[in-house]
């Protein structure tokens, strides 16, 4: 369990919102649309707009700059040196070495699903993080749920 008070949450949250929607943005201006293959996938998982879905492959998964955020980020684990995939709704970072992994492509859109589900950004965001904090990384239900879909699927 990780240490952040209501206080230090409240201030991370915004942050750490603000942070994806630019990113997202990134994605989608510099990412790949899905192949047919993997839109069948995003729509086995139950993402409702896999047309959105951009892949962005990169030497390395950004991290953010702002303290507050490189603060939480190092506390919660989300984003280290050997992160291969970050979802940020409809926008897919996924590391150049890792392009080709069907299953891990498949566990960032069930991400992009629970995205749609919970409405965007902040609501996403404020479950998945106090996940990460409350319980850890990889044992947050969202994060399990994204492992244990791409595990069935990968196998089929």
């Amino acid at each position: 369990m990780i240490e952040i008070s209501r206080d230090q949450f409240a201030l991370i949250l915004p942050l750490a919102s603000e942070w994806a929607e630019a990113k997202e943005k990134v994605v989608l201006k510099n990412g790949d649309p899905l192949s047919n293959s993997q839109i069948e996938d995003a729509k086995r998982v139950g993402v409702i707009h896999p047309e959105r879905v951009r892949i962005f492959k990169v030497p390395q998964i950004p991290f953010p700059k702002h303290p507050v955020l490189i603060s939480a980020v190092e506390a919660t684990q989300l984003i280290t040196p050997s992160t291969v995939g970050l979802t940020l709704r409809y926008g897919i970072f996924i590391h150049s070495d890792f392009i080709d992994d069907r299953c891990l492509i498949v566990h960032e859109l069930v991400h992009t699903s629970q995205y749609e589900k919970l409405g965007g950004f902040l609501p996403f965001l404020r479950k998945y993080l106090l996940q990460l904090i409350n319980i850890g990384y990889p044992d947050a239900p969202m994060e399990q749920e994204a492992i244990k879909i791409a595990e069935k699927i990968c196998k089929e």
